[in-house]
């Protein structure tokens, strides 16, 4: 798993982060989205590495401004440890 991290700039409520996680969910296959206006940032688990030319372009074509992407390895946090 993955969590990749868009730095998004121009959110500015709860109706930007709805509108830039439908782009994002729409343009790859993740397992969760979760958009921020107050942090500025769009989180995504996905089982692999995304595109992130594709990302990128497709939070722009909503009308906000990309400022970077990152990513790193995810692992679940459960209930249980071992």
């Amino acid at each position: 798993m993955v969590k990749t991290i868009i730095k998004v700039e121009g959110m500015m409520c709860g109706m930007c982060e709805a509108h830039v996680s439908d782009a994002v969910r729409a343009a790859v296959n993740a397992k969760k989205v979760n958009s921020s206006h107050s942090k500025g940032e769009t989180e995504i688990i996905s089982e692999e590495e995304l595109d992130k030319a594709l990302l990128k372009e497709t939070v722009e074509k909503s009308g906000y401004k990309v400022l970077g992407i990152t990513s790193e390895p995810y692992e679940k946090k459960g209930l249980f440890r071992r």
